[in-house]
């Protein structure tokens, strides 16, 4: 790199987490959701927007978790 020239700044969204969420929805892909407390909650992603996602469950309530208190999420067999 040349003195006195800064690299270029990431992008803030690469896009990649929607691609994601709509591939697990159009697949009705089951999840674990593991939370920042650590508590894990599985089922189908029904919806998402900037702010949540909606997790619908089997016999359970539906969900709607907002994006800052997920750690990760993975799919489940």
């Amino acid at each position: 790199m040349t003195e006195g020239k800064k690299s270029p700044r990431p992008p803030e969204q690469t896009l990649e987490e929607i691609k994601y969420l709509k591939h697990l929805i159009e697949k009705k892909t089951p999840v674990c959701v593991k939370l920042s407390d650590n508590e894990e909650v599985r089922g189908v992603i029904e919806y998402y927007d900037q702010r949540f996602i909606r997790i619908t469950r089997s016999g359970e309530p539906n969900l709607f978790i907002f994006k800052h208190d997920i750690k990760y999420l993975y799919e489940v067999a």
